[in-house]
C-alpha cells in the first residue's frame, strides 16, 4: 500500500497506467500511551465527532500498479463492484476482487474526503468483512488505511493482515516498510461477517502518527505504536483505502465489505 494520488474512478476491471507516488524518507518508531478507547463496532459515536458512514458504497478510485511493492511493475486485473445485495448486511455491500496474472501484484482502491485543518484526537476506521468459501487462504495480504496530509506532512495510518506470515503489520510511511505490530493473525473464517476496527490519532506539533489499537470481532488489542510523519510539502487531503494482494500462485479471490465507517474528532 502506498500514498494516495489522484486517479480515475472505476467500478469495472482495471488496467491503468501508473501515476506518480510520494516515496521514501526517514522515520523512527517508538511506544507511547494511546488516547481514550473508541466505541465498539456499530455503537453511537461520542459527542463532537464526525462520522462518514457506509462509504463502501461510494465511488472507489485507483492508480494502476501503485499498490505493488515500489508502486511499479505489472498491473493486476482487479475490480470494485458496489451495490451488492448478497452477501450483504444491508443490501449495499461492495465486492473487491483480484485475478492477477503475475504473482505478488495487487489491487489498490481509495476515496478522497474533505480535508480537515486539524490533527485527529481520535480516528477510527471500521468495516465488516466477508470472505467467501474458497478464498479464505487465497490472499497474500489484505490491507486498509486512512491518510491525512496536513500542512505538508503525511500522516499514514495503515494495517496489513499478512497471510504469508500470519501476523498483523503496520506501515511506516517514512521508511516505506511494513513492520510487525506484535499481533498474530487469525485468518478470517469463510462464509461469515467479521468486524474490524482500527484506532489512531496524530500530533501535528511533534509530527507523530499513532496506531493505538486494533479490534477484530469484538476483541480489542492495544498496540500503542508511534511513527514519524513524512514531510512531502503536499496539499491538505484526507483519504481512505482498501487493498487486495495476490499470492505466489497467484490465486484469484474476492471479499465483500459492508458498513464501512470513518469516525474522527
Amino acid at each position: 500500500m502506498r500514498g494516495f494520488v489522484p486517479a480515475v474512478a472505476t467500478t469495472v476491471l482495471l488496467s491503468l497506467t501508473i501515476l506518480l507516488i510520494t516515496s521514501c524518507g526517514g522515520g523512527a518508531s517508538s511506544q507511547t500511551a494511546p488516547p481514550a478507547a473508541a466505541s465498539g463496532g456499530g455503537s453511537s459515536p461520542q459527542a463532537g465527532t464526525t462520522v462518514i458512514d457506509n462509504i463502501q458504497q461510494n465511488n472507489w478510485l485507483t492508480c494502476g500498479a501503485c499498490g505493488n511493492d515500489g508502486g511499479t511493475g505489472p498491473i493486476a486485473n482487479y475490480s470494485a463492484t458496489t451495490g451488492i445485495s448478497s452477501p450483504s448486511e444491508d443490501g449495499m455491500s461492495t465486492q473487491f476482487a483480484i485475478a492477477a496474472a503475475v504473482p505478488f501484484t495487487n489491487g489498490y482502491f481509495y476515496q478522497i474526503h474533505n480535508a480537515g485543518s486539524q490533527q485527529f484526537a481520535l480516528l477510527t476506521y471500521e468495516f465488516d468483512l466477508f470472505v467467501p468459501s474458497g478464498s479464505e487462504n487465497a490472499p497474500q495480504a489484505i490491507e486498509f488505511q486512512c491518510q491525512q496530509q496536513l500542512n505538508g506532512w503525511i500522516y499514514n495510518f495503515a494495517w496489513q493482515a499478512d497471510y504469508g506470515r500470519n501476523i498483523w503489520r503496520i506501515f511506516n510511511y517514512g521508511t516505506q516498510q511494513w513492520e510487525a505490530s506484535g499481533l498474530s493473525l487469525q485468518r478470517f473464517s469463510p462464509g461469515a461477517w467479521h468486524h474490524v476496527m482500527a484506532e489512531y490519532h496524530n500530533d501535528a506539533a511533534s509530527h507523530s502518527v499513532f496506531h493505538d489499537a486494533l479490534t477484530v470481532d469484538g476483541v480489542r488489542t492495544p498496540v500503542n505504536i508511534r511513527h514519524d510523519a513524512f514531510f512531502a510539502n503536499d496539499n491538505d487531503k484526507f483519504t481512505n483505502a482498501f487493498q487486495l494482494d495476490s499470492n505466489n500462485i497467484p490465486s484469484p479471490y474476492s471479499v465483500y465489505v459492508d458498513k464501512m465507517r470513518i469516525t474522527y474528532k
